[in-house]
C-alpha cells in the first residue's frame, strides 16, 4: 500500500468567470503527515482543500488520491466515491455550511448512516463522538440555534463519528473565543497522536507552529511561495512579510520611533 495520500502535479484552478484561483501547484502529502497551508484571506487556502476533497476540480494538472486520479468522472463511480468519502472528512470554515439536519444527534449520526453501518454501531459512534466533544447535552438541540463554538464542536463530532483517515480542516479555530480555540487545538493534537493525516488551512502562525509537521505558504499571487518545517519557515520574516502574514508597525517610544514586526491577524477573525 502506498504511503502517498495526495499527489498534486502542475495543478491550476480558476473560478467561473476566470477569477484567479490557484496556479501551478506541486506537492505530495504522505500518510500520517500533519500539514498546514498558510495564507491570508483570498490566497486560495479554502479552494485548495475543496480541490483535495473532490468538491472542485483542476482546470490544468492532476490530483491523485490514494494512488488514483481524483476527477469528476472518477467520483461518478459509486464504489470509488464511497471509498473516498469514507476515508476523507472535510470541516468547513463556516459550520453553517456543514450543518443542515434538525438535531445535533442526526448531524453526528448522518455520515456513519450514509456509510451503511449497522444502526447499533451508528448509535455507538454518535454517542462516543458526542462524549469526546463534551456535547452530549446538545444532542436534541437544533444546530442553527447553537453558539459558534458549539456548532464547531458538532461539526467535528460528525467527522469523528465517521472516523476518516484524512481530516481536511478549513480555519478550524476561526471566530472562536480563546478557550474554545485552545480546546480545538488540543483536539487536533489528539488526532495527530492517533496517526491521522491532517491538512489544515489556517492564517494563525502560532497555531501552525503547534499543530504542523510541514508548512506551505500560499502567496497573494495564488502560488506556493515556500514549503518547509514550521519552526524554520515561520522564522523567515521576509517571506512572511511578502505573503502578508506579518506586517510592520511603528510605535512611539521615549526614544526615536522603532519598527516592530508582528504576526498578521486578518480582520474579522478571532
Amino acid at each position: 500500500m502506498s504511503d502517498t495520500i495526495f499527489k498534486v502535479s502542475g495543478m491550476s484552478y480558476s473560478y467561473p468567470g476566470g477569477l484567479s484561483g490557484l496556479y501551478d501547484m506541486d506537492f505530495r502529502i504522505g500518510r500520517g503527515e500533519n500539514i498546514v497551508f498558510l495564507g491570508v484571506n483570498g490566497s486560495g487556502k479554502s479552494t485548495l482543500l475543496k480541490l483535495l476533497d473532490g468538491l472542485y476540480f483542476p482546470k490544468q494538472g492532476t490530483i491523485e488520491a490514494f494512488g488514483e486520479p481524483l476527477t469528476e468522472k472518477r467520483l461518478q463511480d459509486e464504489s470509488f466515491a464511497f471509498a473516498f468519502r469514507r476515508r476523507v472528512g472535510f470541516l468547513f470554515q463556516d459550520p453553517d455550511s456543514q450543518l443542515f439536519l434538525p438535531t445535533v444527534w442526526q448531524e453526528v449520526a448522518f455520515s456513519p448512516l450514509q456509510m451503511g453501518l449497522a444502526r447499533e454501531e451508528v448509535e455507538e459512534r454518535a454517542a462516543s463522538a458526542l462524549a469526546v466533544l463534551g456535547i452530549e447535552k446538545l444532542k436534541d438541540r437544533v444546530p442553527y440555534q447553537l453558539s459558534e463554538g458549539e456548532k464547531k464542536k458538532v461539526a467535528l463530532a460528525s467527522l469523528l463519528a465517521l472516523d476518516p483517515e484524512v481530516w481536511l480542516l478549513d480555519e478550524p479555530t476561526a471566530n472562536l473565543d480563546p478557550r474554545t480555540q485552545d480546546w480545538v487545538i488540543e483536539f487536533i493534537l489528539s488526532l495527530k497522536e492517533k496517526g491521522k493525516t491532517l491538512i489544515v488551512a489556517i492564517h494563525e502562525l502560532e497555531v501552525a507552529k503547534v499543530i504542523a509537521d510541514q508548512a506551505y505558504i500560499l502567496g497573494e499571487d495564488h502560488r506556493l511561495a515556500a514549503a518547509g518545517k514550521p519552526q524554520e519557515i515561520l522564522q523567515d520574516e521576509e517571506l512572511l512579510l511578502r505573503a502578508n502574514l506579518m506586517h510592520r508597525r511603528r510605535h512611539l517610544h521615549t526614544d526615536p520611533v522603532r519598527t516592530h514586526r508582528h504576526p498578521h491577524r486578518d480582520p474579522g477573525h478571532a
